[in-house]
């Protein structure tokens, strides 16, 4: 028989597949930067993740076409996939850019602020998996603030740092490309907690 009206479709899983997801590239990165060895393989397994994460958002559109009912604002479950999407896009530029840029060691600032991204990542992976039930989200949500304006100030000053004390341009041009590459990447991460946020807000 067929069926004239779209049915109900689960977003859910595909949520929380994609919040693990992003979160293991986050961990995956700030172990690279902590390790410092095996680059190129390293590189390649977040690049796989990136190539997962977007089947997840093209699964998550199709399901969005073809749906009668869905748990949120269509246009809020676009913008969270494509801020989750930002994010891993973001993690694998800045894996890429310390191979492409042949860095012979990481800062300890860039190590921080990789941990930051990782944190970070984790709580809105917590975010994203209490969406089914709107319960207990605004703990993640305001960590994910509070981590985004620690990585502002850690930047601002790496970067302040970098034009003072090293006499190389072309390292001074690297380093200052690494730093915004991790600081976008957690700025998307905040914009992916505002969509969340906004959600919330919406439904309350």
């Amino acid at each position: 028989m067929v069926r004239l009206i779209p049915k109900d479709e689960r977003f859910q899983e595909l949520f929380v597949d994609d919040g693990r997801n992003m979160l293991e590239a986050a961990r995956k990165l700030e172990e690279m930067i902590v390790a410092y060895d095996r680059l190129e393989e390293r590189v390649a397994e977040i690049r796989v993740l990136e190539h997962r994460g977007d089947e997840l958002d093209e699964e998550v559109e199709v399901r969005l076409d073809r749906a009668f009912i869905t748990p949120f604002d269509r246009a809020d479950i676009h913008d969270l996939v494509v801020g989750i999407d930002d994010v891993v896009d973001g993690i694998q530029e800045v894996a890429e850019t310390f191979v492409i840029y042949n860095v012979d060691q990481p800062t300890d600032d860039a190590r921080r602020l990789a941990a930051i991204l990782s944190a970070q990542a984790f709580q809105l992976n917590e975010a994203i998996a209490k969406l089914e039930t709107l319960k207990g989200i605004q703990p993640h949500l305001k960590e994910i603030h509070e981590l985004e304006n620690e990585a502002d100030g850690l930047s601002r000053a790496a970067v302040a740092r970098l034009f003072r004390d090293n006499p190389d341009p072309l390292n001074v041009i690297k380093w200052r490309d690494i730093y915004l590459a991790l600081e976008n990447t957690i700025d998307a991460a905040e914009d992916a907690g505002e969509v969340i946020e906004r959600i919330v807000a919406k439904t309350a």
